[in-house]
């Protein structure tokens, strides 16, 4: 399995310890940043790591920021990608069995490194349970593409 990982600078800490964590459970980890803790903004991130995805570059990605709200936001606007915020073990493993998810979302102000690692753990080993969660997932790639107004004036 090949993962691509990046952070912003909130998520650095947690993004480098994260990365190390990968190595020693011998995962191919390609970190696209950042390199220290000076402010980035999100979205340069965020897309980088979410469009290697998007093209099958990798099997999985992860992103990290304060809340992981504003990574989500900017990785789930690419094709293919099924972006999870997940603060527990429980959204984890749904976010791969319900919903496929290849990309994980976490929030480096929020949750602490050991269970950041525990749900990282939980959502590489959960696999997708297929059946009428495809189905789903194709309706939701159906609507990739597809661009409605937020509201009427």
């Amino acid at each position: 399995m090949k993962i691509v990982i990046g952070s912003d600078h909130a998520g650095f800490e947690l993004k480098e310890d994260l990365r190390d964590y990968l190595g020693q459970q011998k995962v191919e980890v390609v970190d696209l940043g950042v390199r220290d803790p000076s402010p980035v903004d999100y979205p340069d991130i965020g897309a980088s790591v979410a469009e290697k995805v998007s093209r099958g570059e990798f099997d999985r990605g992860i992103l990290i920021c304060g809340t992981g709200i504003g990574m989500s936001i900017v990785a789930n606007r690419f094709p293919g990608v099924r972006a999870a915020l997940c603060h527990e073990l429980y959204t984890a493993r749904i976010s791969r069995e319900h919903n496929d998810a290849n990309l994980l979302v976490l929030a480096g102000r929020l949750i602490g490194k050991e269970l950041a690692r525990e749900i990282l753990r939980v959502w590489l080993g959960s696999q997708f349970q297929g059946g009428r969660h495809q189905r789903r997932l194709q309706k939701i790639q159906s609507l990739e593409g597809k661009t409605r107004p937020f509201h009427e004036k």
